[in-house]
């Protein structure tokens, strides 16, 4: 194993992904969005710079190969269940992250099944693209969990008659509650839309996978 910076960046990574989890357990709200956020991104950050320098350099190493995907996918896992406390269970949450999860499952035991084999099944373009759109959705669920924190707590004990004059421009908004609601519909909207659709993409991908991979799973006549 060689500590180079491409692999010193994965390590990290992982290292991050439990800290996504548990700074909710030692950190106070809003503190522990604002970590779990920055986590998130140096997160994904790292998850395309660490591949990037390693074939720049020409640093490519039989640890950082078998510990990317592990990283990546543990970051995932992590967020996304921290994202379900966060938000609660609901359709809107429930069926795309279950989705998520079961193909990161369901490709990951394929990959561990095929073996050597497995190198031979190329990323595709399209499932960069589900990465990327899934990291992006995650971020702004998180997001969302700020917003919908500064919102609630600035709006406690006004009558929704007030809440609703700020809003509309018809009471001076001297906290910034206008932009707050704004930011809180646009992560919340946006990050759901997108992890259905990083949800589709992922259940595509992971059929175009499977489907590839079908010469390699039959039996020797």
């Amino acid at each position: 194993m060689r500590w180079s910076v491409p692999n010193s960046l994965t390590v990290l990574r992982l290292v991050a992904a439990p800290l996504v989890g548990l700074v909710f357990l030692v950190l106070p709200r809003p503190t522990a969005d604002w970590v779990a956020l920055i986590l998130f991104l140096f997160a994904s950050l790292t998850d395309y710079l660490d591949g990037w320098l390693a074939r720049k350099w020409g640093q490519i190493s039989r640890f950082g190969a078998m510990l990317d995907p592990i990283a990546d996918k543990a970051m995932v896992v992590i967020a996304l269940a921290v994202l379900l406390g966060l938000h609660g269970i609901s359709d809107w949450t429930l069926i795309p992250i279950t989705a998520i999860l079961f193909r990161e499952v369901f490709v990951s035991g394929l990959r561990e099944f095929l073996g050597a084999k497995a190198g031979l099944l190329k990323v595709t373009s399209l499932a960069k693209w589900k990465t990327t759109v899934q990291m992006v959705a995650i971020a702004l669920l998180f997001g969302w969990g700020l917003f919908d924190h500064y919102f609630i707590m600035q709006t406690f004990g006004m009558s929704a008659e007030i809440v609703n004059g700020i809003l509309s421009g018809e009471i001076a908004d001297d906290v910034g509650l206008w932009w707050k609601y704004q930011g809180l519909i646009a992560t919340s909207y946006g990050g759901l839309i997108l992890l259905w659709i990083a949800a589709a993409l992922t259940l595509v991908t992971g059929w175009d996978y499977f489907r590839k991979s079908l010469p390699y799973l039959k039996d020797d006549a």
